[in-house]
């Protein structure tokens, strides 16, 4: 299988295994070309050579493949991953990528984003060695994500909106031209359903005349059903029909382009989709909601993760002490 050639005193091994590319490299002494060609056709006899052209662009391909398209956040992850693969490190051979190249790549993605953003593109990056390692045989040492130092994780946001910012947002959305814009914020605040839920609910899935929306499928792999408030219903009940059948036919990339303008355009700064989620939880507990209300209502399953969302307005507290 393997081929030995002596040229200008360097030994070059050449190996050909029917259906699989050639491989080629050279060394001083011979025997180390011997070694290398044991390694190499053993490796290619199991399934588990590493080539020298296999690139990280190249897993994070056949993750995006093979594994991507079977995850619910698959439409936000093909985007993480289109970043990755025009990023310096997805150039990088498979074989020489040690822990170092992550750090230098988690340093300089800081540089840009927040602790919480990177975190998610080394786990991502790290299940996909594991993955690579555990099911497509890649003969790695070690999964190099595993070896470098996590930033610290963002300390939780307490941001809700504050005095006329409401009204502010909801105008700029009104101005966008968009029809679902301004009815899906204030869903989203009446419901305190996340973002992934409100783009993926379908009018087979909302009961008007039982007053709540139904979620078969939610982040914490459970169905729900959210009760609807008079306001949250009138809503629905003046919303258009998209042929979809999607209550809010929107992509979360768009939903996210206008939602950046248009808080620009009304001077608000610091606030996410998400915080809507927030402002919607808290405003559950000031109606005088208990927690096993509110968690069935959010769908959260540890009901420790609601103190965060219990920031009550101090001089709403002054109030009530009188």
């Amino acid at each position: 299988m393997a081929s030995f050639t002596r040229i200008n005193g360097m030994v070059h091994v050449r190996i050909r295994v029917k259906g699989h590319r050639t491989q080629c490299r050279s060394f001083s002494y011979k025997s180390d070309a011997i070694r290398w060609a044991s390694d190499t056709e053993r490796a290619i006899q199991t399934g588990t050579l590493v080539t020298q052209d296999s690139t990280l662009g190249d897993l994070l391909q056949r993750y995006l493949e093979q594994v991507t398209c079977n995850k619910k956040s698959k439409a936000k992850e093909v985007f993480s991953i289109a970043r990755l693969r025009r990023s310096w490190i997805s150039s990088m051979h498979v074989s020489n990528l040690k822990a170092p190249d992550i750090a230098r790549y988690r340093d300089q993605r800081l540089k840009t984003v927040s602790p919480a953003t990177c975190l998610r593109d080394l786990a991502l990056l790290s299940h996909v060695f594991t993955v690579a390692m555990k099911e497509w045989n890649y003969n790695l040492p070690a999964n190099p994500v595993t070896n470098i130092r996590k930033p610290s994780p963002n300390k939780p946001r307490d941001r809700r909106l504050e005095d006329h910012e409401q009204e502010q947002l909801l105008a700029e959305l009104n101005a966008s031209g968009r029809i679902w814009a301004v009815p899906l914020v204030q869903f989203a605040i009446e419901t305190a359903m996340r973002r992934g839920e409100l783009l993926a609910l379908r009018w087979e899935h909302v009961h008007m005349d039982k007053r709540y929306v139904h979620l078969p499928d939610t982040k914490n792999g459970t169905s729900r059903n959210v009760p609807l408030s008079a306001a949250a219903l009138a809503i629905l009940q003046n919303l258009p029909r998209d042929i979809s059948g999607q209550v809010f036919p929107v992509h979360f990339e768009a939903l996210k382009s206008l939602w950046q303008r248009a808080t620009k355009r009304a001077g608000i700064a610091d606030l996410n989709f998400h915080d809507l989620r927030h402002e919607a939880t808290t405003r559950l507990f000031e109606k005088g909601l208990n927690v096993m209300e509110v968690a069935s209502i959010t769908g959260h399953k540890d009901l420790s993760m609601l103190q965060r969302y219990t920031h009550l307005r101090a001089e709403d507290l002054a109030k009530k002490l009188g």
